[in-house]
């Protein structure tokens, strides 16, 4: 689980657009530049080389 101020001031390092925590698979998601970051024992792993490209159907849900 992330903190909800921590939530709240992180944005994408790569679009600088906010993002949104996806409970389910553990990962910040931006969808402004379809990528899906990490969060490792708590800790969100902001870096574009760890993230993986978001599916077609995600960038549109």
């Amino acid at each position: 689980m992330i903190d909800k101020r921590l939530l709240s001031i992180l944005v994408c390092p790569v679009s600088k657009a906010p993002v949104e925590y996806d409970t389910q698979k553990d990962e910040l998601v931006c969808k402004a530049s379809g990528l899906a970051y990490p969060v490792r024992d708590g800790i969100p792993v902001m870096l574009e080389s760890e993230a993986r490209q978001l599916t077609a159907d995600e960038k549109l849900g």
